[in-house]
């Protein structure tokens, strides 16, 4: 019996045909996969391959244990892999659909029986026990198992660059907390070395009052120049806190348990050699964002073929095998035995308008899929070429200021040795040094903005995504 049921079944799968179109990858454009626009700055290398745990080029082991800690706690990746069990969790219970049915029933009755079904002598009260095995297998003639298995692999696919997606901007998150708080602490210093050289400026003009070279107007407003700086200090000082605080959440700690030396550097994070970048042909196959829209795209797809598939007869091939006696003895032991063999035809060929309408939401949603797929092309280019310009223009920027940063100190100091000879009155003293004041505190801004600018890039070149550790 079993023999002729999986002969029935192999001989209707051979001649199945899954139904839907076959899916095919998008093809992205051509100018999309050489060398970026914006790589001209000598502080990138558009010719080597991007690093996979680029954080290290910072050469800082602290801020690589941070990463390992959040890579191992963080909670917005442990949903992320959640999500991906859901998935393969999904893709197993679709597969299911591939495997015969099987149940096994059994069931025992006591009742009374007419005389006509009850011959002369027996007995017309008893037991009545049954006790079978039932077979069921859906022929997947038209591919609406195998298509499913398809939607279900590509949700899988989807899910795994999801949580790649979450790895790479938790990872460029920790590292610009951290880079944040060591910025903040660089200005912080800086704030502090302007305030005492204001205090001295101030101590001098205060001299030179007592013994009436100048006034008391000049001194208000260099104590008011020096009070202003050091207000800067509070402020920059909850920047570092709340840097740290972020730092705590990204690698799954409360604030109060971030380890003390995640807080020990105080210069921002530099790098000391040109970022590898590639090109876009390896962007677009590092960028998981862009393997998920694939993935969707193609479980889209074949969810064309599911709905098409209810267009055609449903067949089940089904057996069936059992007993039934007064006792186990009988049911177990060789008493009657009956089995069926046979298989059912589900076609609901009145219902096609909404077969058809399932087919059309189904198109509909590969088209919005397929546009979610050139969206993430062009987003990603977009983002990489941004993040290249934006670090390239941030470094012009410091070249700029660091030379008006140094001719401030220089003016400075010609106008503090002027004041002491008495050749320059305290408004000029007092703009002299409220220029030097700005340029370093705008070269400080700027360093730690060039470290922001350098994790931008990062995080849009995606490196280390197919990193599985």
């Amino acid at each position: 019996m079993f023999r002729n049921l999986m002969t029935a079944a192999s001989a209707l799968a051979l001649a199945a045909c899954a139904t839907g179109p076959d899916y095919a990858a998008p093809q992205t454009p051509s100018a999309a996969a050489g060398k970026f626009v914006a790589a001209t700055s000598p502080a990138v290398d558009p010719l080597a391959p991007v690093a996979a745990d680029w954080w290290r080029l910072y050469d800082d082991p602290v801020l690589d244990q941070l990463i390992a800690d959040a890579r191992a706690a963080n909670t917005d990746i442990r949903v992320a892999v959640a999500r991906l069990d859901k998935a393969r969790a999904m893709l197993r219970e679709v597969r299911t659909n591939r495997l015969p049915e099987v149940g096994v029933g059994a069931g025992a009755n006591y009742g009374r029986a007419s005389e006509s079904q009850r011959g002369p002598g027996t007995r017309r009260e008893d037991w009545s026990i049954d006790a079978g095995l039932d077979v069921a297998y859906e022929v997947d003639l038209f591919g609406r198992v195998s298509r499913s298995v398809e939607a279900a692999r590509g949700e899988l696919g989807a899910a795994e660059a999801d949580v790649e997606a979450v790895r790479i901007a938790v990872v460029a998150e920790t590292a610009r907390a951290y880079a944040d708080a060591a910025s903040a602490a660089e200005r912080i210093a800086v704030a502090g070395r302007i305030v005492a050289l204001l205090d001295r400026s101030l101590t001098l003009t205060d001299r030179r009052r007592e013994v009436g070279l100048t006034t008391g107007l000049d001194t208000a407003r260099i104590a008011t120049l020096r009070n202003q700086r050091e207000a800067d200090i509070p402020a920059l000082a909850a920047e570092r806190d709340a840097a740290l605080f972020r730092l705590a959440t990204l690698t799954g700690r409360a604030p109060s348990e971030l380890p003390p030396i995640a807080a020990q550097r105080v210069s921002t994070l530099r790098l000391d050699q040109p970022i590898p970048v590639g090109d876009g042909a390896q962007l677009l196959a590092r960028r998981p964002d862009i393997r998920a829209a694939e993935r969707r795209l193609a479980a889209a797809t074949a969810r064309i073929g599911v709905a098409t598939a209810d267009l055609y007869p449903r067949i089940t091939l089904g057996a069936s095998i059992g007993s039934t006696g007064s006792n186990i003895g009988d049911v177990f032991g060789g008493g009657p035995l009956r089995w069926l063999l046979g298989s059912l035809i589900n076609w609901s060929f009145t219902d096609h308008a909404a077969a058809r309408a399932r087919i059309a939401g189904a198109e509909a949603d590969t088209r919005a899929e397929l546009a979610t797929f050139d969206g993430a092309v062009l987003g990603a280019l977009r983002e990489t070429e941004t993040a290249l310009s934006v670090y390239a223009r941030t470094l012009d920027r410091r070249i700029a200021l660091q030379a008006a940063r140094d001719a401030a100190e220089r003016a400075a100091r010609i106008v503090r040795a002027q004041q002491r000879e008495g050749q320059v009155d305290g408004l000029v003293l007092l703009d002299a040094e409220r220029s030097f004041a700005e340029a370093e505190a705008q070269l400080a801004a700027t360093d730690a903005n060039i470290a922001s600018a350098q994790i931008d890039l990062f995080k849009a070149l995606a490196g280390g995504w197919r990193d599985r550790s």
